[in-house]
C-alpha cells in the first residue's frame, strides 16, 4: 500500500510517444479501411445530406431483441443483478 497520494505506478507512464500513437491509429484506419482523414472529408463533400423530411423515416421501427447469453446470465446472478 502506497502511504504517498500519488499512486507508484501511472497508467500513462506506459504510453508511447505522439508519433507512435498517431501511427498506431493510422494503422488501425488502414485496417479498418478508413481511408484518410482528407478521403473521408472528400468523400462527405460530395455525399447528399440526410434528410430532414418527416416522411422519409418510418413511423414505426421496432426494438432490437437482446439476447443474454448464459454465460452473461451466471456471471449477473453471481453479482445479484438477477436478469429475468
Amino acid at each position: 500500500m502506497t502511504t504517498s497520494r500519488h499512486p507508484a505506478h501511472l497508467v500513462h507512464d506506459e504510453l508511447g510517444t505522439p508519433a507512435e500513437l498517431a501511427a498506431d491509429c493510422e494503422e488501425a484506419g488502414r485496417n479498418l479501411r478508413l481511408g484518410s482523414p482528407l478521403e473521408r472529408a472528400a468523400r462527405a463533400a460530395v455525399t447528399a445530406p440526410p434528410s430532414l423530411r418527416f416522411e422519409d423515416y418510418p413511423a414505426e421501427v421496432g426494438k432490437r431483441e437482446i439476447r443474454v447469453s448464459d454465460a452473461a446470465a451466471r456471471l449477473a446472478n453471481a453479482l445479484h443483478l438477477h436478469l429475468d
